[in-house]
């Protein structure tokens, strides 16, 4: 089979040819359909001190499972997080990772909506949205972000606000329902909201919090970092939460797999519109890499095998 690897910090990335995996003990052989490419990977390849399996979102059909497997088969159509080699034409998946994908959707469907639609869910969640309140989401147009604006609506926001990288973006962000774009450069990000989502972090942490109203909440889900002055908290009573999906996947797995079927409601209902910015082949896993680094990204970048 085909994967993509690459042997020094910041690549190159190539394509080889490795040997089939088998599926250990809970775990499924996946060929793979559509395998999403997220931030966090592109920074493990630009910034990991030693080369790493290229993991992340995959979805597929099950060819083969491990001893002990109780909820797949062969033939079933999955989704879900690969934390070793996913960048391939088969990829090895934990059960307790995956979830099933209905049969009217497709699998690049399942790569833009599920895991990047549960990190938005449950940043939203942690954020403990009222109706009627105003939010700011950053990355208004990644993956996730574009998510995330159309959640915030769903659950009841009566303001929501895009803050975009590049002043380009803002007609997508638009078309997915925000009331306002802004720019991080701009000088005024307008009327403080409620609570903010930010994927961004860096210094940007610090504007996403001057944002926020009086006793309005940050929910930080980058893994960009930053730092926070706590008197910035203290003068106005604002918090700033954590969330990890990883968490909830591993702690969690009956909110997980709530979480999911409300995603999957939400896309039926035609209320949650995954966007696709591209399809990639494998072996141009270089080219979808730089659409992330360079942040011209519209929704989802995908590699099709």
């Amino acid at each position: 089979m085909r994967r993509v690897r690459y042997e020094t910090r910041g690549g190159p990335l190539f394509l080889e040819e490795a040997p089939l995996p088998e599926p250990g003990p809970g775990e499924l052989l996946v060929r793979t359909e559509a395998i999403g490419v997220t931030l966090p990977v592109v920074r493990k390849v630009t910034e990991a001190a030693e080369p790493v399996p290229l993991g992340g979102e995959i979805a597929g059909q099950v060819t083969a499972a491990g001893e002990g497997v109780t909820r797949f088969g062969t033939g079933d159509r999955v989704t879900g997080l690969c934390f070793g080699h996913g960048y391939a034409d088969f990829a090895v998946l934990h059960e307790a990772m995956a979830s099933p994908v209905p049969r009217d959707a497709s699998a690049v469907d399942a790569v833009a909506l599920v895991r990047s639609g549960l990190v938005a869910l449950g940043a939203l969640e942690a954020a403990r949205p009222e109706p009627g309140e105003a939010a700011l989401v950053t990355a208004a147009a990644s993956g996730v972000g574009h998510l995330a604006v159309q959640l915030a609506r769903t659950r009841g926001a009566g303001r929501v606000v895009g803050a975009v990288s590049d002043p380009g973006k803002a007609g997508f962000v638009r078309d997915l329902g925000a009331d306002h774009v802004i720019a991080y450069g701009d000088r005024s990000w307008g009327t403080p909201v409620d609570y903010v989502l930010d994927a961004v972090g860096g210094e940007l942490l610090t504007r996403a919090l001057h944002a926020l109203v009086p006793e309005g909440r940050l929910v930080a889900y980058s893994s960009g970092g930053g730092a926070i002055q706590a008197y910035d908290l203290l003068v106005a009573a604002k918090s700033v939460s954590g969330f990890q999906m990883a968490r909830i996947a591993r702690g969690k797995p009956e909110l997980y797999e709530q979480w999911r079927e409300e995603l999957w409601r939400l896309f039926d209902a035609g209320e949650l519109r995954p966007a696709v910015h591209g399809r990639f082949a494998l072996e141009d896993a270089a080219k979808a890499h730089a659409e992330i680094e360079g942040r011209s990204n519209l929704g989802k970048v995908v590699l099709i095998p």
